[in-house]
């Protein structure tokens, strides 16, 4: 897929250098399942996203470095789950927003009846980002959700909101911008 100024395209094992440049950072990983990756663990993602085709890598059009990825994955009755991790380096200049939109317009030309995603509820730029895409909120899931323990073993629990948008929404409404 290539946008304006993006190319959206398969993972292969070559990416783990720019994976690693991303997934290094905290502030990138902090609302994510898993900590800051290693060089080698980065390396072994990159393999392994290679081979999962609900990975997409976002590289810049004019260089090709890949700046964040893409999740979508289809699931059940139509619906399609959308997720991305950006490098922090290119917030803020509307990458994930295109990058998004491009995916979006991708999974309802192959007959997605909605597109959903999920976010931590302090996560205010990503549930942000979603609303632009024109996704409603359709719920707030409290304490419903744990990937850390504290230092006694106990869950760290957290809230989840979940958003969607359906096809006759994206289609009536957000179809032209979203192209």
């Amino acid at each position: 897929m290539e946008t304006k100024r993006l190319l959206i395209r398969r993972f292969n094992s070559d990416d783990w250098q720019d994976l690693f440049g991303y997934l290094s950072q905290e502030e990138v990983v902090k609302y994510e399942p898993y900590e800051v990756f290693t060089e080698e663990a980065s390396r072994n993602e990159a393999v392994r996203r290679a081979s999962d085709g609900n990975f997409w890598a976002v590289c810049l059009k004019d260089c090709q470095k890949l700046i964040g990825n893409i999740y979508l994955s289809k699931q059940d009755y139509d619906t399609w789950e959308l997720g991305y991790v950006f490098n922090s380096r290119f917030w803020g200049n509307g990458y994930a927003t295109e990058a998004a939109r491009a995916v979006m317009a991708y999974a309802f030309d192959n007959k997605a009846h909605r597109v959903m995603a999920m976010c931590n509820p302090l996560n205010k730029s990503s549930w942000r980002l979603l609303e632009r895409l024109g996704l409603n909120r359709e719920g707030h899931l409290r304490r419903n959700v744990f990937f850390k323990r504290d230092g006694q073993g106990n869950p760290v629990w957290l809230d989840t909101y979940i958003y969607a948008i359906l096809a006759e929404e994206y289609f009536g409404s957000f179809a032209e911008e979203n192209v």
